[in-house]
């Protein structure tokens, strides 16, 4: 007979987490089977002995059991309790069973977004890039919600607009102006989030073969993106007020790019911003090789501005000529908005509007009249600076705490929700333990093109609240 599993030492539930106690412990098992932490054939513990271990009542842990059984999770053996059932035949049909490639439980690009979107208890991802749920206003997008859903019905029944929503376009205009940068409506097309916005600037000014440059360490989704579209991605080291100008003329001369993809302001992961004189000699070395440079500033509005750290940004100095700028409200407002926006030249703007056409028609028009009357009405800037207040103590609690564990901060930034931590081990072999207690983090193999083994982590300050996260780091790196 299979050992009983014992699940005690890992809690699978947390009363201050959003979700109900059923929910949780649904989404902690089907995530142990999905990752082959609990195998095929494995009995359950007792409803009793579950509910004692997770200090729930029994009721909870009947509803749990029972939506895992009708998710094909586990199946109930009458008078012998609950067992994991073998998943592979539900998922694949039985002659394709055999053919079935194996994954590897390695963690990749692919393996942490699968694991961001499963919805662990955000307290126990460290390694995500959002914001907790408490962090972020509900009523905020709720009220513009219901605000749209009280206009002319018809508004809200026929495809968007094709550069998107006037208003909205309008809005990000006066946004934008404050940052120094001067954009007309129709330089503007909104997008489904940053990603999108990227992945349509590259689809236009590339084709398979030509060289992207991007930051290393960078936004690892990138790298998958590009990749698919047969371009090669080389990377360009980051410092810490951007990137080593020297090595970007020495690559550029060498692999002649058509996009140089830089994060500016509070760079991911290290949350540092380029300096005056590097933005200069980047533009510089842009027109030298003539590449493009598309400005990724998604975490714009977390920074509190140049009189706490400096923030130039290359659309500024540039104005649109040879940059492309990208923004969104992800990362403040609310991910399932996907709400982005791409300013450039106006005749870029045109057709990057018309592949966006070809791509999705037009993007949610709903969501753009949220994030428009969200901007429009006042509320958002006091909003932005209680997040910005909050990450400032958050910032310097995990810090300190960090370096009392004996790791190394590479980058002391005054600003920004992450922190580029090096631990001195391996962070992949860091990872997989960690998930082993159900907690995300991001190793830093992940966040360069060439994916090599890495001692650094990515940890996202706002998901640092959680104890058991703080008793893994100090059983495992002290």
């Amino acid at each position: 007979m299979r050992k009983i599993p014992q699940l005690s030492s890992n809690p699978m539930v947390s009363r201050d987490s959003g979700g109900s106690l059923v929910e949780q412990i649904v989404r902690s098992v089907a995530c142990r089977i999905d990752d082959k932490l609990l195998r095929t054939g494995a009995r359950m513990p007792s409803i009793r002995q579950f509910a004692d271990e997770q200090k729930v009542s029994r009721f909870t842990v009947v509803e749990a059991y029972d939506r895992l059984v009708a998710n094909g999770y586990l199946e109930s053996r009458r008078g012998s309790g609950f067992f994991v059932r073998e998943r592979a035949s539900l998922l694949s049909p039985p002659h394709a069973v055999a053919q079935a490639i194996p994954t590897s439980q390695q963690p990749d690009v692919v393996w942490l977004i699968r694991n961001m979107f499963r919805q662990l208890p955000p307290q126990k991802m460290p390694g995500s890039g959002l914001l907790p749920h408490e962090w972020l206003d509900g009523d905020l997008v709720a009220n513009g919600l219901r605000s749209i859903s009280r206009l002319n019905q018809n508004l809200l029944l026929h495809y968007g607009t094709q550069q998107g929503f006037l208003p909205l376009r309008q809005q990000l205009q006066l946004k934008l102006a404050e940052l120094e940068i001067a954009a007309a409506p129709e330089q503007i097309v909104t997008t489904n989030g940053v990603t999108q916005a990227l992945d349509l600037v590259a689809r236009e000014l590339t084709q398979p073969g030509d060289t992207i440059f991007v930051d290393d360490p960078a936004w690892f989704l990138m790298f998958g993106t590009f990749a698919t579209l047969g371009t090669k991605v080389i990377g360009i080291p980051r410092l810490h007020d951007g990137p080593d100008v020297a090595k970007l003329a020495e690559l550029a001369a060498l692999h002649k790019p058509k996009l140089y993809v830089i994060h500016s302001v509070l760079h991911n992961p290290t949350s540092t911003s380029l300096s005056a004189a590097k933005a200069f000699q980047v533009l510089k070395t842009a027109e030298q090789h003539d590449f493009m440079i598309v400005e990724d500033d998604v975490y714009c509005d977390i920074h509190p501005g140049s009189a706490v750290q400096a923030a130039t940004r290359l659309a500024a100095l540039d104005q649109l000529q040879r940059v492309i700028y990208l923004g969104g409200f992800s990362k403040t407002l609310a991910a399932n908005l996907r709400v982005g926006f791409i300013a450039t030249s106006h005749e870029t703007a045109i057709r990057l509007s018309d592949r966006k056409m070809l791509s999705t028609l037009t993007t949610n028009e709903v969501c753009e009249r949220v994030v428009h009357k969200v901007l429009s009405e006042g509320h958002y800037r006091k909003h932005v600076d209680r997040i910005r207040t909050r990450l400032d103590g958050a910032r310097n609690e995990v810090t300190n705490r960090l370096e009392k564990l004996g790791m190394h901060i590479e980058y002391r930034t005054p600003a920004g929700m992450f922190l580029w931590v090096d631990t001195g081990s391996d962070t992949i072999a860091l990872t997989e333990k960690a998930l082993t207690e159900g907690i995300l983090i991001a190793p830093g193999s992940l966040f360069s093109p060439h994916q090599l083994p890495s001692t650094h982590m990515r940890l996202n300050v706002a998901a640092m609240s959680d104890q058991g996260v703080w008793d893994f780091l100090e059983r495992e790196l002290r």
